[in-house]
């Protein structure tokens, strides 16, 4: 008999829920904007926060699952907000805020998450109900919410706390006390050709890529093996510097020319993965109009196929317009432009609206194929900074002087970062649906309460900017005199896109490797094009994340990815060829995606934990024991993550029980 009664199967929304949602969003978000300002990275909050939500729930007399899909679902706007963090901060590092403005900072974040909100219900129909895209991170939600209501399902939950709990703890060896080392690289220099190889020791990356499958690490491999066996050592080997190390002029390399090749086959895979899905769009949009019929919420079609009115939708988007525009025209009272300010507000406006659109659909895609955190929004930040630095010279003309560079480059970076929210919220509403989809759920009840996420994270998210910098301050732009500069938070990705903005502006970016990235981008193009008729998936754009992504994370990700096939082909051999095989395999896939999913919860929790102390504490790795490049780390590292990928391997090969 299901553990659930009819009544609890069809509780969605809930007050208890909501705030339940509200509280979490806010813890996770203090996290991640502490996480990403220090390492450039951020977490997806939804399998925590489904587990939060259970056991909360469970102390107040219990809920059914959908309840507790809507509190994950709002949740999970934590690790989606916080990725305006790519961006925003790019206007303190180049001295146009000198903090982070309350009422601007919360726009930038509330009209790119509800933007988001708002393009991620037709894409529904398109990119979920019409694909059969993997959606790895929706897929594994799903599971954690199942193994947790499911009568029988205790087995499940202990394999996937089981999990949580030995990622939890290698992360807290790794992250938190540095007994651990992260990982291991090392780099070889032949005639000044440097070669770089290593891995990352995380098995939630492990989990990732198991998840996802092996075509697309197969295609991150190819972008591995483009990136580090081909462009950085031709380029190395081209402007060899004799003062640096072979790993440092590797990196260096890698960060300023080889990325801006991956980001050339990122745009042009991003553009044809939008063609391709045009006609998909549009017919979701046609059906959603016609389901609606302009206004009801779709009460002659079945529960779960029910989104907001596309009318209300399309109405609620046009009346956020007016809004996005005065967030620009404020930015840009005082840089008298005259004639030319409604000019420019209108075309941003525009810009905004159509271009985001594009960058959602695209980002959606990514979530499909490899889960939210995995998705390159840095890369859709990339490309829409260079975007918005090359259209604003054209509709207001030439900067001149350094104001004049200040003040585009900054226009630039307030585009890009409420275009990085609405694709970011559009990537992560889409994981969300679809884990709404595989138990059960209503789709207006998730979308719903992903506006009240939206809306309680952007009230959050500018006192915790402003706080951390005022605290530590960012390298290069410390708010006072006096503050100590080794305690400053890098902002990694921020840097970046200031660098790529500035440039453009100056004049200064090597437009070569973008172009030779973009030409090598539509051959791959064919290859994919001619290997999907032949019934076989290698992404073009996976190719592109493979060269921008920090090569211990693709590694790490295509580790697993590799991992699940051997296991699926071991069980395949162990079996008999007759009607239990599949039952056989599919049940050690369940296994294996609940093992996965508990890795990245255990990894995710232990992340909130360590940001909580070290800011407590007031400094970065508060709780190290050992020193920084410690030898000892690196080889007990990789003796404990070889360990675990081999006990993952035996669970996941061996035939369930």
């Amino acid at each position: 008999m299901d553990a659930q009664t009819p009544i609890q199967r069809t509780v969605e929304l809930t007050l208890r829920g909501l705030v339940i949602g509200a509280a979490i969003t806010v813890v996770f978000m203090a996290a991640n904007v502490y996480m990403g300002l220090k390492t450039g990275m951020t977490f997806s909050s939804s399998i925590p926060a489904a587990l939060i939500s259970m056991g909360a729930l469970r102390l107040m007399g219990g809920a059914g699952i959908l309840e507790n899909n809507i509190v994950q679902t709002q949740a999970s706007a934590a690790g989606t907000l916080c990725n305006v963090i790519l961006v925003l901060p790019g206007l303190v590092l180049i001295g146009h805020w000198h903090g982070f403005p309350f009422w601007q900072t919360s726009l930038v974040c509330l009209l790119g998450g509800l933007l988001g909100v708002a393009f991620s219900i037709p894409l529904r129909r398109a990119l979920i109900a019409g694909s059969d895209l993997p959606y790895p991170e929706g897929v594994a939600a799903a599971e954690v919410l199942r193994t947790g209501h499911e009568e029988g399902g205790e087995k499940g939950l202990r394999d996937l706390l089981g999990a949580a709990g030995a990622a939890g703890t290698i992360g807290l060896g790794t992250v938190g006390l540095k007994l651990l080392a992260d990982g291991m690289h090392g780099a070889v220099s032949l005639g000044g050709a440097v070669f770089r190889l290593g891995t990352g020791f995380s098995l939630a990356l492990v989990g990732v890529g198991y998840l996802v499958g092996i075509g697309a690490c197969l295609a991150l491999l190819t972008g591995v093996v483009i990136a580090w066996g081909i462009a950085v050592p031709i380029l190395t080997a081209l402007s060899s510097d004799p003062a640096a190390s072979a790993e440092a002029a590797a990196e260096a390399v890698w960060s300023e020319q080889v990325r801006l090749i991956g980001a050339g086959i990122i745009a042009v895979g991003g553009l044809w993965t939008v063609g391709s899905l045009a006609r998909p769009i549009l017919v979701s949009i046609r059906a959603a109009l016609a389901s609606t019929g302009g206004g009801s919420l779709g009460a002659d079609h079945p529960r779960e196929e029910r989104d907001l009115p596309i009318t209300w939708v399309g109405g609620a988007a046009l009346a956020l317009c007016p809004i996005v525009a005065g967030l620009f025209a404020v930015f840009a009272a005082g840089a008298n432009l005259g004639n030319l300010m409604p000019v420019l507000v209108i075309a941003s406006t525009s810009f905004v609206v159509l271009f985001g659109f594009l960058m959602a659909a695209a980002c959606g895609y990514l979530a499909g194929l490899l889960g939210s955190s995995s998705s390159p929004i840095s890369g859709i930040g990339v490309l829409t900074t260079m975007a918005t630095a090359l259209l604003l010279p054209l509709v207001i003309g030439s900067a001149a002087g350094p104001e004049g560079h200040r003040f585009v480059t900054g226009m630039a970076l307030l585009i890009a970062a409420v275009i990085v929210t609405t694709s970011s919220i559009a990537n992560d509403n889409l994981q969300d649906l679809k884990t709404g989809q595989l138990v059960g759920a209503t789709p207006w009840c998730q979308q719903v309460a992903l506006v009240i996420g939206v809306t309680v994270g952007s009230a959050v998210i500018a006192p915790l900017l402003a706080l951390l910098y005022h605290a530590y301050g960012f390298v290069g732009a410390l708010p006072r005199e006096g503050m100590d500069a080794a305690n400053a938070m890098p902002a990694p990705q921020a840097a970046l896109m200031t660098q790529i903005a500035d440039g453009i502006v100056q004049g200064r970016l090597p437009w070569a490797m973008v172009l030779i990235g973009a030409g090598l981008g539509t051959v791959l193009v064919v290859v994919e094009t001619k290997l999907r008729r032949r019934g076989l998936t290698f992404p073009a754009l996976t190719v592109g994340i493979g060269m921008y992504l920090p090569l211990a994370v693709e590694v790490t990700i295509a580790i697993g990815g590799v991992l699940g096939w051997l296991a699926q082909r071991s069980l395949k051999r162990s079996v008999r060829p007759d009607g239990s095989e599949d039952e056989i395999v599919d049940g050690a896939r369940r296994r294996g995606v609940l093992l996965a999913s508990g890795f990245l919860v255990g990894e995710s929790f232990v992340g909130v934990l360590l940001a909580a102390a070290d800011l407590t504490l007031g400094r970065s790795s508060s709780l190290a024991l050992a020193g920084e490049g410690a030898a000892f780390t690196t080889w007990l590292g990789l003796a404990v993550f070889a360990g675990g990928l081999g006990v993952f391997f035996r669970l996941v090969s061996a035939r369930p029980a």
